[in-house]
């Protein structure tokens, strides 16, 4: 096992290989758990090697299990916008869990959460909490086809919106290609039934949306994307998906999973002034437990059960714990606070340019409020296709470089990253010094 000397400003060295505990906690986790791990892109198969195994986090920084120190950029992938165990959530969650930890009842403190965001979403006239995105999105389909009577959805190339079967769809070739299954088990009449357009082009998406308008139920996109890297919006994108919807009589769904209360306080409907009639959230709402929500026009959610016929249900659906730990989130980020991060990642942002142009690799990187990302190509990737013309075994070779010197980046070039309250002044400088070492080391490599 080599080692790297401790970079300044950083209390630990940080070894390029992982270390002996979290090795072997690894393995036994491998005789449990399909690939070692509970979720796919944790198991480092888009990077190789093998993960460290985190043992604690506070502020900007976590720790594996062999104590190394890394500044942390992936912020279990969105919703520790105040950083690692923040007190005022802490204090949230030992006062709740004082009076229990769960009932499947109704509670207060899921009218406190839902009172918060439609506070800062006004858009969003009713809601319901689900425990997952992966149930909000699938939800907000049901009631998409629900309401108006048509099967079909349109998605875009690299928007992921959880793993339901509509949802996991290869998209295909040509203008107007009907999906494929993109994994096993899920049924090609199924996958049938979701048409995929390329992101940013308005015309192929027009061209879709137009050919299948009849029998198209809603159109679903990630205002921001960050499951492709981070991709944004070109200006008339999102205002000519809401008309499409519009004219096609479709219902226009924003996944703001990833996205809400991070690239603005009130979401892409503050950001872009584009109203969708339904969306998805989660992360943030949640400060950092299981949490998701659905909500939209209060004359859509108004035809859920038990108002009305559309079944959803969940035992942990407003969950106490997760609505404590939300609304402690939502109630200390502040404009002033959403500011600063947002300058913060800006900051960082211009200084990773800096250091890649010193370098002369290609290199873009972008943020919007409190999410941004990078990508090892000359101009930012407007679609999933121009993400995947990044070089990608610079980012492998940065990637592990990265973490070889303390930095926590996602292991795959198509996620974005985050910042926190948490990541001051210091950890940006920090974190500029090592990337710049750790592209020197892989432009070497």
């Amino acid at each position: 096992m080599t080692s790297t000397p401790a970079v300044s400003g950083s209390r630990t060295a940080v070894p390029d290989a992982v270390g002996p505990r979290s090795a072997a906690i690894m393995e036994r986790a491998r005789a449990l758990f399909p690939g070692g791990v509970n979720s796919p892109v944790r198991a480092y198969g888009a990077v190789g090697g093998e993960p460290f195994v985190v043992e604690r986090g506070e502020g900007a920084r976590i720790w594996d299990a062999d104590g190394r120190e890394y500044i942390d950029y992936v912020l279990s992938w969105g919703p520790l916008v105040l950083g690692h165990a923040p007190p005022v959530v802490l204090d949230a969650l030992r006062e709740t869990m004082q009076r229990g930890t769960s009932f499947g009842m109704p509670s207060e403190l899921e009218v406190q959460l839902g009172e918060a965001i439609r506070a800062r979403m006004p858009h969003l006239e009713m809601l319901r909490f689900v425990s997952s995105g992966t149930e909000a999105t699938m939800s907000l389909l049901r009631l998409a086809r629900a309401y108006t009577g048509r099967d079909r959805v349109l998605k875009f190339d690299g928007c992921y919106h959880g793993h339901a079967d509509s949802f996991l769809v290869r998209a295909g070739s040509g203008v107007a290609t009907l999906g494929i299954p993109g994994s096993p088990g899920i049924p090609r009449e199924l996958a049938a039934l979701t048409l995929t357009a390329p992101l940013n082009d308005l015309g192929a998406t027009a061209e879709t949306a137009r050919k299948f308008g009849g029998e198209l139920a809603a159109i679903i996109v990630e205002p921001v994307v960050g499951n492709a890297g981070f991709i944004a919006p070109d200006r008339d994108f999102l205002p000519g998906l809401r008309a499409l919807a519009d004219e096609t009589g479709a219902l226009l769904i924003f996944d703001e999973v990833m996205t809400g209360y991070r690239i603005a306080l009130g979401g892409a409907h503050e950001r872009f002034g584009v109203t969708p009639d339904l969306t998805a959230l989660g992360k943030v709402i949640g400060g950092g437990l299981p949490v998701a929500a659905y909500g939209g026009r209060r004359d859509l959610m108004e035809r859920v059960a038990p108002s009305g016929p559309v079944y959803q249900a969940g035992t942990l659906s407003g969950n106490p714990l997760a609505m404590a730990a939300g609304l402690a989130t939502l109630r200390s980020l502040t404009p002033v606070l959403h500011d600063r991060i947002s300058v913060r990642a800006g900051e960082l942002v211009e200084g990773l340019r800096q250091v890649a142009g010193r370098h002369g690799v290609p290199f873009s990187a972008d943020h919007a409020g409190s999410m941004w990302g990078f990508s090892f190509r000359d101009r930012p990737p407007r679609s999933f296709a121009d993400a995947q013309q990044a070089d990608i075994g610079l980012f492998r070779r940065v990637f592990h470089a990265a973490r070889a010197r303390g930095l926590s980046f996602a292991p795959s070039a198509y996620e974005a990253a985050f910042m926190s309250a948490a990541h001051g002044t210091r950890e940006v400088a920090e974190t500029l010094e090592r990337f710049d070492d750790a592209l020197r080391a892989a432009i070497a490599a």
